[in-house]
């Protein structure tokens, strides 16, 4: 499943992003990231790399390393991927 800019970094086999709150701004981006096998990634190369290609405030704040949750017919549950963005809380 390939969401964002971040899908297309070479180091990277799965991601999805979601909106994370924040105090100042409402909402931020956040990527849930699976690396691929034998990759070693930083969050902030993940980072500067959507940034290099999206508008600022489109790239993600934050980035969180680990397989994405699936149905059984193989679909990302994104409302699983909302709730730990909550429970991250408030960049601001």
């Amino acid at each position: 499943m390939k969401f964002g800019c971040a899908h297309s970094h070479p180091a990277v086999l799965e991601t999805a992003v979601v909106a994370r709150p924040d105090n100042h701004w409402g909402q931020t981006p956040c990527a849930f990231v699976k690396p691929k096998e034998g990759y070693q990634i930083s969050d902030y190369k993940i980072i500067d790399f959507c940034r290099a290609r999206l508008p600022h405030y489109m790239a993600p704040w934050t980035v969180v390393f680990e397989d994405l949750p699936r149905t059984s017919t193989g679909k990302v549950q994104k409302f699983i991927l909302r709730e730990k963005a909550n429970a991250l809380g408030s960049l601001s």
